[in-house]
């Protein structure tokens, strides 16, 4: 144990965080950035000669310089074929929608917010001590082809798209898009379920459990639609960090008609946030074969996130938030992530954005610690065959 301070822990007199970290970091391997390094030289062709740092390439390919290249989720390979999703651990899908907006309109270009800050960041993390590059394989298969003004078009698309990628045994991370798109996404999971059960476990400010809204199923609709699933029971819907002046009664009633799960920010602050994870997993899993995460970026004070449709001050802080994705994560078998509601036009210096790019690197990396990422099989909760029948019909 080191004599230097910064080394000790507070108290016990056991090892420091930092002094884990710098130990975990000696036993990552560097063979996925030598790929990228020799894939670069190979496709962007060797530097002038007056560069004497020769793993630089003339035209941009990979992670450097972070300001350069096509933006990609973490500049991961970029998919055409889609057909090939399977062959890697994670996909990215972006689901620019937002035509289920009740006010602030935005979301569709989440996606786009999200992939360009996320070039801020590298694949490799301190205190977890977990290198994404080096542990699995990630790509960013674009967009689903959404239909702006439709939305039910669209959720056709969406589940579609995400039953694809589901199938194939790549994890799903959804980049949203405003919260219209959980129940297709949830859709889109439990049509290959075949009788196995998800949970879901629902970050936001708002319950979203109404049936319709404005006359339509719109974003504050979708955990009715997908309670309506008999893959995806009630009783298995956990919300955290529900409050403020924006929860409409309507859906408060379904909340109670079906006994859903709800924790506010106050509960959850009360109880601390190892009582509020295990009340979440415990409920979530009561029955259930695996649980998808639907993050909605507003659960977050609104000081931390502005660049969303709806904020609501007095959200959970963003260690909070972060602290409750691993507890989660690392306790669960997760079929599946989605961030929502990200709305650059109302963003401030990218903030929003680069919040729900650091719950998406953190969700991985948990998978990664918790040994479900790299699967080495398909999970048996995935079924080949698709269900198409296990929604109710729409009007």
């Amino acid at each position: 144990m080191s004599d230097n301070p910064l080394f000790q822990s507070p108290g016990a007199g056991g090892e420091s965080e930092a002094r884990r970290a710098l130990d975990l970091e000696t036993h990552l391997p560097l063979t996925g950035w030598q790929q990228e390094v020799s894939k670069g030289l190979e496709y962007g062709l060797e530097a002038a000669e007056s560069i004497q740092d020769r793993t630089i390439s003339t035209f941009s390919r990979g992670e450097l310089p972070h300001y350069a290249g096509i933006n990609t989720f973490l500049k991961a390979p970029y998919l055409e074929d889609v057909r090939r999703v399977g062959e890697y651990n994670v996909a990215i899908v972006g689901v620019p929608h937002d035509s289920g907006t009740t006010y602030r309109p935005g979301t569709r270009f989440g996606p786009q917010g999200i992939r360009r800050i996320s070039a801020l960041y590298t694949p490799y993390n301190f205190e977890f001590g977990v290198d994404l590059r080096e542990q699995i394989t990630l790509c960013d298969v674009g967009d689903i082809f959404t239909i702006p003004g439709n939305n039910e078009k669209s959720f056709d698309q969406i589940s579609k798209g995400i039953a694809h990628v589901f199938s194939s045994g790549a994890f799903p991370i959804i980049l949203g898009g405003d919260h219209s798109i959980g129940f297709p996404t949830v859709r889109g999971v439990c049509r290959h379920l075949g009788d196995k059960k998800v949970g879901i476990i629902h970050f936001d400010r708002h319950v979203d459990t109404q049936e319709t809204d404005l006359d339509e199923r719109m974003h504050t609709c979708p955990w009715f639609h997908a309670t309506n699933m008999a893959n995806a029971p009630a009783k298995n819907l956990v919300q955290l960090g529900i409050g403020g002046w924006q929860v409409p009664r309507q859906g408060v009633k379904v909340c109670r008609e079906r006994g859903t799960n709800i924790l506010t920010v106050t509960d959850i602050t009360e109880m601390g946030l190892d009582a509020a994870a295990d009340f979440a997993l415990e409920r979530a899993l009561d029955g259930t074969d695996c649980v998808y995460i639907s993050f909605d970026i507003d659960c977050i004070d609104a000081g931390f996130v502005p660049g969303t449709g709806w904020p609501e001050p007095g959200g959970l802080l963003p260690r909070e938030v972060l602290y409750l994705l691993k507890k989660i994560i690392r306790n669960a078998p997760v079929c599946g992530l989605e961030v929502v509601e990200v709305s650059p036009p109302y963003d401030v210096s990218d903030m929003t954005a680069l919040m729900a790019t650091r719950v998406i690197c953190d969700a991985m990396a948990h998978l990664v610690v918790s040994g479900q990422l790299p699967r080495r099989e398909k999970p048996a909760y995935i079924h080949t065959e698709a269900n198409m029948n296990v929604d109710q019909k729409w009007r």
